[in-house]
């Protein structure tokens, strides 16, 4: 599996917008933060990685978990019952500055992390006190140390009604994106993800909190895990303008890594209009996100469709310093969806843009088998070709962009929607082994073409053989169709490339698709 959770428990731990309510007119005895700090120490990002490297030099020491059988019992059910104190708050009492809040542990997430408030260079830990929460009185977690910890935190936005950053678990953290609906997530490391060995999940052991006086967060976090230490410099500027995260981290190593996973985004799909038949559930489309878009460092835009396979595959893009990466949403239309409870046509997409040369490598889509929304099944990061053995340190730099869709538009057109049905003609015999595919597209490359205007499919696949290809505009839409025919059969994929050129020039971005014969047989 690409985690060590799935998405109900994810959620059960409150990842989700509103997933922890807060209760109105508490008693004026709730706990004020600021008076449970710990003494002022010296901090900088510098003294961070400082420490991340000595930890890395040392035996990795797994986090101790404390009243484990206690925390066993808090499971969904439970956890929804705990409800943080909204006037204890930490910050936001001003309208430019965040808010934060805590989550509680439970079954999901029984290690603690410690968080610090920074201030003018010095930190101070926030001490936990059960008296930040409300449970009922037979709640179990009141059995639970007076010292426990805090499982992660939240930023709220203005008004404390909703929160738009949430970090919570291993290394994960999201936020609830230009619409206000999360969905995918990021994480500070990806290790093994899907290797010849179990992946491994680092864990953020530690935060220091700052704010950085526009109403955003600045976030420095302690990674540590088996094979590696690292320490991370996460920049959230305030959701009012769009939700850009800048992330600079320093990694060092303990022992050699098969695959090293950098900027790694994780997400769920379950079926489209690619994979209908796949579905047993009667609402159309089920997805956080549709495709994996890539800008190569040569300027080819790339569109990969998701999908569900019968088994784990990988798939790995070669490139030299990509401009960037991510996992889009791009089907926003809600009758696609029908889903009024979860609303999939607002989930965000996650655009990596490399900051910096990052050298050879690849971008690595993981693709995992589900058959239900409840588990996150897919996975993408930028892989370095050059192996990573122990004792190595490595600097990353990136912006991720928490949109609606691409921050740089190609001024080619897009790929919008890709089915896959019975090959040959209508009204004439099918023949076996034939599947047809229609993609369609749209962008303004098309404008002032028509089908008397020469605009060309060019068509590649792995084995097999493509026939009755064809492109054209689709009548009462601004959308183009490209249809052609795929003879194959067996067990082994086709790899397929298409694009779409008028003379010499390219009209839209790369598609690039997987498919598997047997799956449609």
């Amino acid at each position: 599996m690409s985690k060590q959770f799935s998405r109900r428990e994810v959620l059960a731990g409150g990842l989700a917008a509103g997933a922890l309510a807060f209760l109105p007119g508490l008693a004026a005895a709730a706990t004020d933060p600021r008076a449970r700090f710990g003494s002022a120490k010296p901090f900088s990002f510098d003294a961070l990685k400082a420490r991340a490297e000595a930890l890395a030099a040392k035996p990795y020491e797994g986090p101790e978990i404390r009243a484990g059988d206690v925390l066993e019992t808090v499971d969904f059910d439970a956890h929804q019952q705990i409800r943080f104190r909204d006037e204890a708050t930490m910050w936001g009492e001003a309208g430019n500055e965040p808010g934060v809040r805590f989550f509680h542990l439970g079954r999901y997430f029984k290690a603690p992390v410690k968080i610090h408030a920074v201030e003018k260079g010095e930190a101070r830990e926030l001490l936990y006190s059960p008296d930040y929460f409300d449970m009922p009185a037979d709640h179990a977690a009141r059995d639970l140390p007076e010292d426990i910890g805090f499982a992660g935190f939240r930023v709220m936005a203005p008004g404390g009604k909703t929160d738009w950053l949430a970090v919570l678990g291993a290394s994960y953290f999201r936020t609830s994106g230009p619409l206000d609906q999360y969905g995918l997530s990021a994480r500070g490391i990806a290790i093994d993800t899907a290797a010849s060995k179990p992946e491994e999940f680092p864990r953020f052991t530690e935060f220091w909190l700052e704010r950085d006086g526009a109403g955003g967060l600045i976030a420095y976090a302690l990674l540590d895990g088996p094979s590696l230490s690292g320490a991370y410099r996460i920049v959230s500027n305030a959701p009012n303008t769009g939700i850009v995260q800048d992330v600079d981290c320093a990694l060092f190593t303990r022992t050699a890594i098969e695959k090293l996973g950098v900027a790694p985004l994780t997400s769920m799909f379950w079926y489209s209009e690619t994979n209908r038949e796949d579905a047993k559930d009667w609402r159309p489309e089920v997805h956080d996100s549709d495709g994996l878009a890539i800008w190569t460092g040569s300027g080819e835009r790339i569109w990969r469709p998701l999908d569900n396979p019968s088994r784990v595959v990988t798939n790995a893009f070669l490139d030299t310093n990509p401009r960037g990466f991510g996992l889009m949403q791009r089907d926003r239309d809600f009758d696609n969806y029908q889903d009024d409870g979860v609303f999939y046509e607002k989930r965000a997409s996650v655009w990596v843009e490399p900051i910096g040369t990052w050298g050879e490598g690849s971008v690595q889509l993981v693709e995992i088998p589900t058959d239900d929304e409840i588990h996150d099944n897919i996975v993408a990061f930028w892989v370095p070709r050059a192996p990573v053995e122990a004792g190595q340190s490595f600097d990353f730099a990136y912006r991720l962009h928490w949109v609606a869709d691409q921050p740089y538009p190609a001024p080619v057109a897009r790929i919008v929607a890709t089915r896959i049905g019975m090959g040959g003609i209508p009204g004439q015999p099918r023949p076996p082994g034939v599947r047809k595919f229609a993609i369609d597209l749209e962008g303004p490359a098309f404008e002032g073409l028509d089908r008397s205007s020469g605009v060309e499919v060019v068509i590649d696949a792995s084995r097999g053989s493509v026939s009755n290809e064809v492109a054209y505009p689709v009548v009462g839409t601004d959308r183009w169709r490209v249809l052609f025919d795929l003879e194959a059969t067996g067990h082994d994929p086709v790899n397929l490339r298409m694009f779409v050129r008028l003379d010499d020039k390219a009209l839209s971005e790369t598609w690039i698709y997987q498919f598997f014969p047997t799956a449609l047989a």
